[in-house]
């Protein structure tokens, strides 16, 4: 019996750009991280602490 759908992980392994791929889901991960940090903390991206900015 077929699968009906492939899981990603065997999709980024079966394919010739894996390591495009790779990079690009690492970096959207890690910029809606960033992103739900900012939601959370009211800081835009770079944004430093009040402490830090007098020096």
């Amino acid at each position: 019996m077929t699968k009906p759908m492939m899981d990603l992980r065997e999709l980024v392994e079966k394919s010739a750009d894996a390591d495009i791929l790779r990079e690009m889901i690492g970096f959207a991960a890690e910029r809606l991280m960033e992103l739900e940090v900012g939601v959370a903390t009211g800081a835009s991206y770079g944004d430093l602490p009040l402490s830090f900015s007098s020096i």
